[in-house]
């Protein structure tokens, strides 16, 4: 669910890509997937340097097949993906962040999915969704992510809280309490402004059963949307949330000084608190997303997509399956620690048994993804303008969202 910076605008994407098939390599029928072979693949950050373990085990199983895995930067993997689209040069498989499907479906480099290989009902279904466009599926998931509650148990106790937040009214009593009664400095953690400022409003806006843009047309401006965007916003207003955002800003070192007692986060979380916070083991707990109509965080996560120029899709899908199938997600899972796309993977071992990735499982079966629209990066850029126009009291919700939806009508239509 990685976003950067886009170096080369889809526009001029498409315009570079329009000679794709010419320079393409597909051809013929391409190389049969028992025939000796090398399979090229990009993964980015760590993901990229884990799976060059996992190829190797799989070369051992199949040494016909030699997996080359290059590595590749989160901050740079946009701009080579455009610009090995338009050189018809994407290599056979390749990692694809949840922000990028969209434009990358519309230049028409993607082979779509094979469903009788890969079936729907064995992903989370927000996780499929992503791969998902114009009703035609382009990327198998890999692994998941969605934000739940981190808040301090300790502080609760004091502040006389007996359970975690469970709706919306419950979750900003807490966040008074932990500043009137716990002597926590903010009652909650919530990005007011800056690149992104979206995903900390995601729960708000997916429980409130809105979209920033539903059935192909810009929802800014739904009441649902318009609902939870003033509730972000009264936050703010009450002083229970800091006003002012720092990029870079680690929200863990407030955590553990106990002048923030909750805040919403991923699984990595976790891993954070454990290694680098160790006095703080028995005084935190997550929880599932406090809800409106209901209780729903946002799906991120990559998926894995196989060029449509490639000559290798047979030998590259036998590849996917070993990756995404039960014990594959399993064996990623002891890898990297990313949570498995494929919900067979979670029936037993660790992440049937502790309590805390249950939570994790229980969010993601209503957990949801925003649409695969290849202007999406500019498109929630709007909502991150109209999020900090209402954080710093410069316009109502109505206003923010009214300003948002004219300038969202023009990206989609």
């Amino acid at each position: 669910m990685h976003r950067t910076a886009r170096t080369a605008s889809a526009a001029i994407a498409l315009t570079m890509a329009a000679g794709i098939t010419a320079c393409g390599s597909s051809g013929g029928e391409g190389v049969a997937a028992d025939k000796k072979q090398t399979l090229t693949v990009w993964a980015m950050g760590v993901e990229g340097e884990k799976l060059a373990d996992v190829a190797k085990v799989y070369e051992e199983a199949n040494p016909h097949i030699t997996v080359k895995v290059t590595p590749i930067g989160w901050d740079v993997a946009h701009q080579k993906l455009v610009s090995a689209a338009a050189a018809g040069t994407l290599p056979d498989i390749t990692q694809m962040g949840s922000s990028f499907m969209g434009e990358f479906v519309e230049l028409g480099v993607l082979e779509p999915v094979d469903t009788k290989t890969f079936k729907k009902d064995d992903f989370f279904p927000a996780a499929w969704e992503q791969g998902v466009a114009d009703g035609e599926t382009y990327g198998v998931p890999w692994y998941v992510e969605t934000r739940v509650l981190y808040y301090r148990t300790d502080l609760a106790k004091k502040a006389g809280i007996t359970k975690a937040p469970t709706t919306w009214p419950e979750l900003q009593q807490a966040a008074s309490d932990f500043q009137d009664k716990a002597g926590s400095k903010w009652g909650i953690s919530l990005q007011p402004a800056g690149l992104d400022a979206v995903h900390s409003w995601y729960p708000f806006l997916y429980s409130a059963g809105g979209s920033i843009v539903a059935d192909g047309k810009a929802a800014m401006d739904s009441p649902e949307t318009v609902r939870a965007l003033n509730e972000y916003g009264t936050y703010f207003d009450k002083g229970l949330a800091k006003k002012s955002f720092q990029p870079g800003y680690e929200v863990l070192t407030d955590f553990n000084s106990g002048d923030v007692p909750m805040f919403y986060s991923g699984p990595w979380t976790m891993t954070g608190i454990n290694n680098d916070y160790p006095d703080l083991k028995g005084k935190w707990a997550i929880a599932k997303v406090p809800a409106d109509k209901t209780s729903s965080s946002m799906a991120g996560g990559s998926s894995l997509v196989i060029s449509k120029d490639s000559e290798h899709k047979e030998a590259a899908t036998e590849f996917l399956s070993y990756l995404t199938d039960t014990k594959g997600q399993e064996d990623w899972f002891k890898r990297s620690g990313d949570l498995p796309a494929n919900t067979s993977a979670w029936d037993s071992g660790e992440l049937a048994n502790d309590a805390n990735f249950k939570i994790f499982r229980e969010q993601m079966e209503t957990a949801q993804s925003w649409p695969v629209l290849s202007q999406w990066t500019e498109i929630s850029s709007k909502a991150d303008d109209a999020i900090s126009q209402v954080t710093q009291g410069k316009a109502s919700a109505e206003d923010a969202a009214k300003k948002a939806q004219s300038e969202i009508e023009g990206l989609v239509e």
